[in-house]
């Protein structure tokens, strides 16, 4: 199926790997043109070759810097000559427990992972709407609707972002001019983060990595962790011109792990 993107302009952040990157990969292989952004500059730089040389018919423009700052935001969004597509992503906060973090962890959690995103879509929805056209995408977390104990920053800040954009998503001058807003709630994907956590829950236990993770794999119904690419070919079905009626969802990606009916 032709996604109908051919030729937009899209702002991933964090996209230098994992699943920012996956993304940013997805919807370049459908003809859009993007700003990828990362604070890593080696890694980031790696990733813009790699898609310039995997997609030549598309622009790929990377922007050093962290989104989490007016200054990193304000860059971005100069390097795009349109945002047609917003894909909101950081690296989420450390876990432990809520009785050690202080007022400037929550501020950090928050900045990174609410105030961010809603900054940048208050930088590009309108715009998007004057145009007739605007996709935007939250990378949140499945802890959004199952919480995880240690994750209380993530939890917090994440599940705020949620409220925030359930509420502007169905603001009739955005939905009613082809502007969506949703969010993508990622599981177990094969990522560095969730390397790192299952070598942290290894050590802890006194347990080998590959014993954690084959545990872990086995507490989900498919068996397996999730892809970056598939992760990324969900990200641009929710960008495409047919998904005009999808607007103000949570859609939970995680190989069946959450048990609820609803």
């Amino acid at each position: 199926m032709d996604l109908g993107l051919k030729g937009r302009w899209a702002l991933v952040c964090a996209a230098s790997k994992g699943l920012g990157r996956g993304c940013a990969e997805a919807l370049a292989g459908e003809g859009v043109n993007v700003v990828i952004t990362a604070r890593g500059e080696g890694e980031l730089l790696a990733t813009a070759a790699a898609l310039k040389s995997a997609h030549p018919q598309v622009e790929v423009l990377a922007v050093v810097g962290d989104i989490a700052t007016p200054e990193g935001r304000a860059a971005a969004l100069a390097a795009c000559p349109q945002v047609d597509i917003l894909v909101n992503n950081a690296g989420g906060p450390q876990p432990g427990d809520f009785r050690d973090w202080d007022r400037a962890q929550w501020i950090a959690a928050l900045d990174a992972n609410m105030l961010a995103p809603i900054e940048l879509i208050k930088a590009t929805v309108d715009g998007m709407a004057a145009r007739g056209f605007g996709r935007i995408v939250n990378i949140t977390s499945g802890a959004v609707k199952a919480p995880i104990d240690v994750l209380g920053l993530s939890n917090g800040a994440r599940s705020g972002l949620t409220g925030f954009v359930a509420g502007v998503a169905r603001q009739p001058r955005l939905a009613g001019a082809n502007v969506t807003i949703n969010n993508l709630l990622p599981g177990a994907f094969d990522t560095d983060r969730l390397r790192k956590t299952l070598a942290a829950g290894a050590a802890k236990a006194g347990l080998g990595v590959d014993e954690v993770a084959a545990k872990r794999r086995a507490a989900i119904p498919a068996q397996r962790f999730g892809t970056a690419a598939e992760f990324g070919a969900i990200c641009a079905m929710l960008c495409s011109a047919q998904a005009g009626y999808l607007t103000g969802q949570n859609i939970l990606l995680d190989g069946g792990n959450y048990p609820g009916t609803f």
